[in-house]
Order: structure tokens, then sequence, then C-alpha cells
């Protein structure tokens, strides 16, 4: 394997790291008392990825059995456990376990066993602020339509498979 092709052509380094302290406020709260951080936008890092810490505030929650298209998504527990879909089993995973998931694998997560914190990585970076905000609001996926739960999860590249 050798490395992709350069992103940065400069025959100098540029100053354009950016930081975000990790005592932020989060930016989404759910009604059941999730938190999320937009730790890392895909428009902060030109597309290249989105980085996202999930705080479970304890109620069981999360998605079942799902798959992506157009990204790969990868999880690391900081701390509790979360129960994860690997597309084979659900699994207990706990500090310091890693999952990761490329376009079209079949996975899922919930916490089963009260708060939790991981990381939730997207590569590319596609906008899944949207996605995150659309399942808060206003009763989420309950309030919505066959139809229109149909027409938001494939907006947002989600695909659902049993498991």
């Amino acid at each position: 394997m050798s490395y992709p092709p350069p992103l940065y052509t400069g025959d100098h380094g540029e100053k354009s790291a950016w930081v975000r302290p990790g005592g932020s406020e989060p930016d989404l709260v759910y009604p059941n008392g999730n938190r999320v951080h937009y730790v890392a936008r895909g428009e902060a890092t030109g597309g290249l990825f989105g980085l996202y810490r999930w705080e479970f505030a304890g109620p069981p929650s999360g998605p079942g059995s799902h798959f992506h298209r157009t990204m790969s998504e990868s999880f690391y527990v900081l701390d509790g456990i979360v129960t994860i879909f690997d597309g084979n089993r659900w699994i207990k995973a706990g500090s310091g376990d890693f999952l990761h998931v490329p376009p079209g694998g079949l996975h899922g997560f919930r916490n089963e066993d009260g708060p939790a914190t991981m990381l939730l990585h997207f590569a590319p970076g596609a906008p899944r602020e949207a996605y995150f905000e659309g399942l808060a609001r206003g009763g989420g996926v309950a309030a919505m339509s066959a139809e229109q739960h149909v027409e938001f999860m494939a907006a947002h590249d989600n695909f659902w498979d049993g498991d």
C-alpha cells in the first residue's frame, strides 16, 4: 500500500490548524438527554472526515441494523458499555473497543447498560449534523409518516436492514 496523492502541494507549511476545546458545550441535546458534540464537521475538514462525540444519557437508544452507501463509519468507545452490531451479532463494547464499518457494511449501536460515551467517525465527511438534528426535532422518527421516514433516511444515506 502506498500513500494517496498529495492533498497539499505548497513548498512550505501553512498555519491552518484549529482546536476545539474538550470542555465545549454539546452542539445538540436530545429530549432523552443524549448529548452530541460536533468535534470536527465534514465542512471543517474539507470533506475528509467528520468526528462526533456521542454521550448516551442512560435510557436505551440507538439505531438498529443499517448501512451507508457513501461513507464508512467507525466507533470508538470512550467509557461505559455500547452494544454494537458488527453485521453478524450484537456485542458489548467497552472502553477502548473499536469497530470500523466500510461503505455497505451492516452495523448498529445502542446503549443498553446505562450512560456511555463514544466517538463516531465518518469518512468522507458527510453532513451528518442535519441527520442528528432531524432525529431530535419534533418527536423525531416517531413523528414521521412512513413516507417521510423513508425520504429522510435516504436523504441522509441510511438504509435499514433487519438484524
